[in-house]
């Protein structure tokens, strides 16, 4: 047993100045991926700030029409909120594609954001990994990597990550708000994780003692018809293989709008940003679909025994483009 302090603050402005305070000190949402590395030994905080009782648990519209989205809104209520489900269905099937619906009843917003790698090298103390012990190898490029990443990857990592709602909120353009000591700023939810470079246990761009406090999503008519698709071992409590989120705004049969962000196959959700210049403005077709994926896909850099990931991401990608494009023909 490993001992540890517990505070629960009565504040957002409490709970930054006692974890600024302390560089051991973690914030405690719903628990469910930091309690599992502090039982593994890959966590071990001196201090738990249990930030589940702050006034963040609350969906909101914002002046423009968007969503604001408190940082300790449970998954499954925010899978089930209708201004989610009516405006960005990606999100919803997203969050009920993750986990268990017991995980789901727990977990948090800003703590799904927060997870961490389910590298198995990273989650076993006995073996080295530079994420957890940076300088120490990254034995997954010659060893287990099936399941991790062909796109961004460096020498010292292999990892992806792990979210299916951080995918979806980075194809919808999403913000994150943080609240930090010197007070609140946004990052976009695209440039929010890190590729892993040299330095791969920095998985984001959060700054000591920042909390996150609440994710917006910009108004529904700024994003479009979108939708979240996986590919898995199984059929549910599986992380993704290759997973990709789409948004499509067809007008007379041309691409107005795209944004296509691939979940599964980077260290950190991975905007497609060659595909969607492909896309803008180029006809909605199957072709021009297969066309823009590959234009994204050629970046990538498969090891050993994950090269089938390129395949499983290119068919999954262009099936939701064809899909969403069926879906705006229908109506």
């Amino acid at each position: 047993m490993k001992p540890f302090a517990y505070l629960r603050p009565g504040s957002v402005a409490e709970a930054v100045r006692a974890c600024a305070a302390d560089p051991a000190a973690r914030f405690l949402g719903g628990g469910t991926n930091l309690v599992d590395l502090m039982k593994l030994g890959v966590e071990s905080p001196g201090l738990l700030i249990d930030v589940s009782r702050l006034p963040l648990d609350q969906v909101t519209r914002t002046e423009d029409g968007g969503l604001r989205i408190g940082a300790t809104v449970r998954n499954s209520d925010l899978a089930a909120h209708p201004g989610v489900r009516g405006d960005y269905p990606a999100l919803t099937q997203a969050l009920l594609s993750g986990a268990s619906g017991q995980l789901r009843n727990t977990a948090t917003t800003g703590g799904n954001l927060l997870q961490r790698t389910r590298c198995p090298y990273f989650q076993d103390v006995s073996k080295p990994c530079n994420k957890r012990a940076p300088g120490s190898g990254c034995p997954a490029r010659e060893g287990a990597h099936r399941d991790l990443a062909v796109l961004g990857h460096s020498q010292d990592c292999v990892a992806t990550h792990p979210s299916d709602m951080a995918v979806a909120l980075a194809a919808l353009d999403a913000t994150v708000v943080l609240h930090g000591p010197e007070g609140e700023r946004t990052v976009p939810v695209t440039g929010f994780h890190r590729l892993p470079g040299d330095n791969p246990d920095q998985d984001t761009v959060i700054r000591p003692g920042e909390l996150i406090t609440e994710v917006v999503l910009p108004p529904p008519a700024a994003v479009g018809p979108s939708l979240y698709r996986k590919a898995r071992d199984r059929a549910s409590y599986a992380f993704a293989l290759a997973s990709v989120a789409a948004v499509l705004r067809v007008r007379e049969g041309r691409v107005e709008h795209a944004a296509l962000a691939f979940g599964g196959l980077a260290h950190r959700p991975w905007r497609a940003r060659a595909a969607e210049d492909v896309l803008r403005g180029g006809p909605a077709t199957e072709e021009a679909f297969a066309r823009a994926v590959d234009a994204e896909l050629a970046a990538a850099r498969p090891l050993r025994d994950n090269g089938f990931k390129v395949d499983l991401a290119r068919r999954l990608a262009s099936g939701a483009l064809a899909e969403l494009t069926s879906q705006a023909a229908a109506v």
